[in-house]
């Protein structure tokens, strides 16, 4: 193959990996939009509302130790084919069936999503490391583009075309079966290359490092806010007077917005030995505006919704960029990555839950405010702690010779 035909395929693949990374968020910010008219439709009380936004981000957590077991067996590129079909399956299913099909595949989606969140960074880690902190933006780039197009599309094109709730959801298969398409010939063509190459090895250490526990909790405490936003901001904007229509325009800029810092703080970061103060001040940001939106003026609604954008993505970046700074090789990046995503993601998941337990206790949002100072301290403290410059401590296990 000639460098020109190489370097060509090389960014193709990059291409069709921002298009993957993309179908990751749009379960989570479309059925946010559509949540009052959902649990209206099927007779949802509160609290069983915020048992559906937090089921994708436990199942997140649930999933995520399988996605280095699977790539160990078929390879990296495989498992995100595979991951693709889950979540195609389970946004169609999200419209169909009512609320069986609704919780059904709202899970797969949920582990198809937990599975790609863990094996990009140890992917970028293994092909991209000359381009670390550039492709670590693109693609989250990517995550919160979708997530903000979830938001922002999701109703106007429902009703543009005529369609209930059922099919406000599921026409997200769209992108995920034209991101299948475009990721199979880099499955396809991968069962053919070096195998030891594209399998993850298992590592030892990782559970009993310090500073690998801190880049885990600083990703479920952030992903706590992430998932506390894009379920439920547009219902606390619409309990304060907003438009269903409005409430998702608000909520889709201020992820709109983490586009914007997703791509900027991983190059900031990397210019950085420590990314100690990068980490405090992006969480104080992010946790302030989202209180001041709870509580605040409702005038100040839009700059606060600009603020917590970039504040809450450049949380999210930072977060995969420590897996990769953290970590020194893929190998490590991949079991890191499983690690900060599973025990993460199950932390991220009681932040959506105990939002929708509050409303429903006490009627008003205003209560939430003290959960979202906690988990703003949290994550703040732990961002000061794995923002150090050091590598975790694990070992590769090498395979037996025999």
């Amino acid at each position: 193959m000639s460098g020109a035909h190489h370097r060509a395929a090389f960014w193709l693949t990059g291409a069709s990996l921002l298009l993957l990374a993309a179908n990751l968020r749009p379960l989570f910010s479309s059925m946010s939009v559509l949540l009052p008219d959902l649990s209206q439709g099927l007779a949802l009380s509160n609290a069983q509302a915020g048992y559906l936004t937090t089921l994708p981000v436990l199942c997140m957590g649930l999933f995520a130790p399988f996605a280095p077991r699977l790539a160990q067996r078929i390879g990296i590129e495989r498992t995100l084919l595979f991951v693709l079909i889950c979540i195609a399956l389970g946004t169609a299913l999200r419209g169909i069936i009512g609320a069986t099909g609704l919780f059904v595949g709202t899970a797969l989606a949920g582990a198809g999503i937990a599975m790609g969140n863990v094996l990009l960074p140890s992917l970028v880690k293994r092909d991209y490391s000359r381009y670390a902190a550039l492709m670590t933006g693109l693609y989250t780039m990517s995550l919160v583009g979708g997530a903000a197009l979830g938001a922002a599309a999701t109703l106007p094109l429902s009703h543009h075309l005529g369609m209930t709730w059922e099919g406000g959801l599921a026409m997200w298969v769209v992108p995920a079966l034209l991101a299948i398409f475009a990721w199979a010939p880099v499955a396809l063509h991968a069962g053919g290359q070096n195998i030891s190459r594209q399998h993850i090895l298992p590592v030892q250490g990782l559970h009993g490092d310090r500073l690998a526990w801190a880049v885990t909790l600083f990703m479920g405490i952030q992903s706590a806010l992430a998932y506390s936003v894009m379920g439920w901001m547009a219902p606390i904007l619409r309990s304060r007077g907003f438009s269903g229509t409005e409430a998702g325009l608000v909520t889709s800029v201020s992820i709109l917005l983490q586009v914007v810092s997703c791509l900027l703080t991983p190059m900031i970061a990397g210019r950085f030995r420590e990314q100690r103060w990068l980490a405090v001040s992006l969480a104080l940001i992010a946790t302030l505006a989202l209180m001041g939106m709870v509580v605040g003026p409702l005038a100040l609604i839009w700059p606060l919704a600009i603020v917590q954008g970039v504040g809450q993505g450049g949380m999210f970046a930072l977060a995969l960029m420590l897996i990769v700074l953290r970590s020194k090789d893929a190998h490590v990046a991949a079991h890191l990555s499983s690690m900060s995503q599973t025990t993460g993601y199950i932390l991220a998941s009681l932040g959506p839950l105990l939002i929708g337990l509050l409303y429903q206790w006490t009627g008003s949002f205003h209560a939430t405010t003290g959960l979202l100072a906690i988990l703003g301290l949290g994550s703040a403290l732990a961002g000061w702690y794995a923002g150090r410059n050091a590598f975790v401590r694990a070992t590769v296990v090498e395979p037996s010779a025999s």
